[in-house]
């Protein structure tokens, strides 16, 4: 069956999993920076970057993050991508020592981009699809192309109806 609807083959991601898998991530980037093993910053991608941006530079204790904004959806449709802010420019030159974070890696499209502006970079996501993997130097779990990833910012608890009656 190939008209599913994304909550079909949906992987839902809780806040506490996302928290783990984000850990996880920086503790298998920590001394892997060019400095001595140090990153110089952490640069997280807008929005989906954000939290897992925040929890890296939390656990490799770097204090100077930095966002890019790149619009590449409208809803659950995926665009063109598009940088909507850029980061400090002096800070990031060719991407040297910066760690670029983000949720996940999907086609590839956001990270491609990003790439051209910043080719030394290490780009790290906590999760991949097959179609975007090539992109991303580190991840944690890899989900099929067809999976829809649903993170817990976009969730909201709510009763469901039981699947066989209503007692």
């Amino acid at each position: 069956m190939t008209d599913r609807l994304p909550h079909e083959k949906g992987f839902h991601v809780s806040w506490d999993q996302l928290h783990r898998d984000a850990r996880a991530l920086a503790w298998r980037l920590d001394g892997k920076g060019p400095d001595d093993g140090a990153w110089r910053a952490v640069v997280g991608i807008t929005r989906g970057g954000l939290v897992p941006a925040m929890i890296v530079s939390r656990e490799l204790d770097i204090r100077v993050v930095d966002t890019i904004s790149v619009k590449s959806y409208s809803h659950q449709d995926q665009r063109e991508a598009k940088v909507t802010k850029f980061p400090q420019a002096e800070l990031m030159g060719d991407g040297e020592g910066i760690l670029i974070v983000d949720d996940l890696v999907d086609t590839g499209k956001t990270l491609e981009l990003v790439r051209q502006m910043y080719p030394k970079a290490h780009f790290a996501t906590v999760y991949a699809k097959p179609k975007g993997n090539p992109l991303v130097d580190t991840y944690i779990t890899e989900v099929s192309q067809d999976t829809w990833i649903f993170f817990p910012w976009d969730m909201a608890l709510q009763y469901v109806q039981p699947y066989r009656g209503t007692d």
